[in-house]
């Protein structure tokens, strides 16, 4: 049916990040927490396409899929994240975050929409880990332009192979409306 399905999509939004609190057989997460600002999200696919030459031809490709890695662009991560995530720790007196380079990151799930021109995708990215964003800033001139801060992403498969969830236009309409509320998990049969 013409008009029901999306033909192009464009705006990230709704980006929310969940500790993952298990891994192994049964992974499991905290409660996707909000983070408001999201600028930009680029991710390319990590793995090799590898030939087997048999006969003198390509007689057999083999793909690797090691999820995906690249840049997650926010207005500001907001201090929750970077305690979250990151490992920082605020002082209790004086309320500074403090970042120690022993602190390993937490892995954590990556929930984000992206808008289409009928009905837009909802993503979830199972095994992230990050790097901490960085610092950066510059004078004004004439006009004020916001600095935005990047972290980098990778997305790993879990033990189980799964490395990403993601609505379709026949995703049900009570699927997307609690897509945030928790970590997207395929019912069992």
């Amino acid at each position: 049916m013409a008009g029901t399905t999306d033909k192009v999509q464009f705006n990230l939004k709704n980006v929310h990040y969940a500790v993952q609190t298990a891994s192994g057989d049964t992974p499991a997460w905290d409660t996707p927490v909000k983070v408001p600002g999201a600028v930009s999200l680029t991710l390319d696919q990590q793995g090799e396409l590898t030939p087997f030459y048999a006969d003198g031809i390509v007689y057999y490709n083999s793909v690797s899929n090691n999820g995906y890695s690249g840049d997650l662009e926010m207005a500001l991560f907001p201090d929750q994240m970077l305690i979250d995530i990151w490992g920082y720790t605020k002082t209790e007196t004086d309320n500074v975050l403090i970042e120690n380079s022993t602190v390993e990151p937490k892995p954590f799930a990556l929930l984000f929409e992206i808008d289409g021109d009928v009905n837009g995708r909802r993503y979830c990215l199972y095994n992230c880990t990050a790097t901490r964003p960085g610092i950066g800033s510059k004078t004004n001139e004439a006009s004020k332009t916001p600095q935005t801060q990047k972290s980098t992403v990778s997305a790993v498969p879990l033990e189980n192979g799964n490395v990403l969830a993601r609505t379709t236009d026949e995703t049900t309409s009570q699927v997307k409306n609690e897509w945030f509320d928790k970590v997207y998990e395929k019912e069992a049969a």
